[in-house]
């Protein structure tokens, strides 16, 4: 009996250990994906308003990367979502390795 609670316990593990991890990449993600999403939205308002796609293009990345200065200059706020984001990475290990002393209890 005490294998298969050990075995649940595993399971139970990696399912902790996928669901952080799949949450970290999507944090860390959406940091790099949404200044690409702003340049593809702005193109597609200038060829709403009749201005191609590739004078769109010329006008959308320096608007974004200028977005992004600001961000950038803001005090603290790149710091912050980094940490948030390092904070995840650390809770999830922390859940993680709580199992490894659940796991050793039951040997015990």
């Amino acid at each position: 009996m005490n294998k298969v609670n050990i075995a649940l316990v595993r399971l139970l593990q990696f399912v902790v250990f996928a669901i952080f991890t799949f949450m970290v990449l999507v944090y860390f993600g959406a940091m790099v994906l949404i200044p690409l999403d702003l340049v593809v939205l702005i193109i597609k308002l200038l060829g709403v308003v009749g201005i191609g796609g590739l004078f769109g293009a010329m006008v959308a990345v320096p608007v974004v990367a200028y977005l992004g200065l600001m961000v950038y200059k803001t005090p603290g706020l790149v710091s912050m979502i980094i940490e948030t984001g390092l904070d995840l990475v650390n809770t999830g290990k922390e859940r993680v390795e709580a199992f490894n002393k659940i796991a050793e209890s039951i040997k015990a």
